[in-house]
């Protein structure tokens, strides 16, 4: 089982690819399944909006697209294809004010929480998700400050 990184498109490239995907597999064991093969593709706004409309049926631009292919039954194991618009993601950080790396990781793990079977289709769910996400990036800086402290 493996997290893959790709690009379509676009020159994006995501730091520290090996702790994100020691990371995401903690989250995921967390939520309670297992880190199956999941694969990030990085693209465009135009392309991400061409697959909003043949796949969603929906017409606007948005950061991230989670086709899941999980076990979550059986298994649990969770497997998906994370499509992510690289621009979008950056006109949000500079929206929400934040760093542009910090943003991405954001939607990162919302895309493995997706997989994890987590909603934000509802005002309740979204807030849920919110909040695993920044329970999830606190983890993140938390072991990347205890890791400084080892070295």
């Amino acid at each position: 089982m493996a997290v893959r990184y790709y690009t379509d498109g676009c020159s994006y490239r995501l730091p520290e690819k090996r702790r994100t995907s020691a990371w995401l597999s903690e989250v995921a064991r967390s939520e309670g399944y297992t880190l199956g093969d999941v694969t990030y593709i990085f693209c465009s706004a135009a392309r991400l909006l061409e697959m909003n409309r043949q796949y969603l049926g929906h017409d606007y631009y948005t950061d991230v697209i989670t086709f899941d292919y999980s076990d979550r039954r059986k298994a649990r194991y969770i497997s998906g294809d994370i499509f992510i618009d690289v621009e979008t993601v950056a006109d949000n950080a500079r929206l929400y004010g934040c760093e542009r790396l910090e943003e991405m990781r954001r939607v990162v793990v919302h895309g493995v929480l997706h997989l994890c079977g987590q909603n934000d289709k509802t005002p309740r769910t979204n807030a849920q998700m919110h909040r695993k996400e920044d329970k999830y990036l606190a983890y993140w800086h938390r072991t990347a400050s205890e890791e400084q402290k080892e070295q």
